[in-house]
């Protein structure tokens, strides 16, 4: 892959509320990194999930980050008009075996991971062999006893077996919609997406995305996941914790908070423009080789 022409980055947020403070950091480490590649920097909206969504706050998002000088180079994508692409993804995943129906609530699958001793996040297979005729729920991938590795820019090696750790996972949900794993990896390659940049509590997903990416003989983007923002309790800043909107009337020092937060020193700059030009200097002398 080239590093310039060939580069293409997004940023992909939910529409659950306004961007905050940790979300301003990974929109940040994604823009500069293509602008460092001289690449491209797209916009995902993840508005898979209607029940979650705050009326207006996919406008309120893209607004936000325009008061960031954060503008995306093609116009937004919105996941909720993508519905075909998911379609077509999930039958070629049927077509070779590896879909299967899953009748289990999640109180069930609770109860069987407590039973045989499972982490929380391993589905323990019940339905694996059938669903007892049972209606269907929800709509898994069968996946291979084997471990997937990648090399993150930022991480190093990460390595995860996907049968022990993980399960066979989600592609369709109990409530008809699309999940996150098929519908990120399908966006991401029509998009030719090249260079995958966010948060950290994303890392233990690639895994999963890497695999689905071979069953459908799809590109895998490079990856680079920055540190997480956490509130005083230690916990991820999002929505549910918490998390304060961003100050859009105070976009310098929002910005040099986001920079320092993902591991440099400030930069003092006397404008936003000033800013981004002297952050993605720094940030391709730290990240345009790795």
């Amino acid at each position: 892959m080239s590093e310039t022409a060939g580069y293409r980055g997004r940023f992909a947020p939910s529409p659950t509320g306004a961007l905050h403070a940790g979300s301003l950091a990974a929109a940040l480490a994604s823009w500069l990194d293509a602008r460092a590649h001289g690449g491209v920097w797209l916009v995902r909206i993840e508005d898979l999930d209607p029940p979650r969504e705050v009326a207006g706050a996919a406008r309120q998002i893209l607004d936000a980050l325009s008061a960031f000088g954060l503008v995306a180079d093609e116009p937004p994508v919105f996941q909720s008009t993508r519905g075909d692409l998911y379609r077509q993804a999930l039958g070629q995943l049927q077509a070779s075996g590896l879909v299967y129906g899953c009748a289990c609530s999640r109180t069930e699958v609770a109860q069987a991971q407590r039973e045989l001793g499972l982490p929380p996040h391993v589905y323990p297979g019940t339905c694996r062999s059938g669903t007892g005729g049972r209606p269907v729920r929800a709509l898994r991938v069968r996946v291979p006893d084997e471990t997937v590795g990648f090399v993150d820019r930022a991480c190093g090696p990460y390595a995860q077996n996907l049968a022990r750790e993980v399960g066979d996972f989600v592609v369709r949900r109990a409530d008809g919609l699309w999940a996150y794993q098929l519908a990120v990896v399908v966006d991401d390659a029509e998009q030719h997406i090249s260079d995958v940049v966010r948060g950290a509590d994303l890392l233990d997903n690639t895994p999963r995305q890497i695999w689905l990416q071979r069953a459908l003989h799809l590109p895998t983007p490079r990856y680079l996941h920055v540190p997480l923002v956490t509130n005083a309790k230690g916990e991820k800043l999002s929505k549910q914790t918490g998390a304060a909107p961003l100050d859009t009337g105070r976009p310098l020092a929002e910005l040099e908070r986001a920079w320092q937060h993902l591991g440099f020193p400030a930069l003092g700059a006397d404008g936003v423009d000033a800013f981004l030009r002297r952050a993605t200097e720094s940030w391709q002398a730290r990240w345009s080789s790795a």
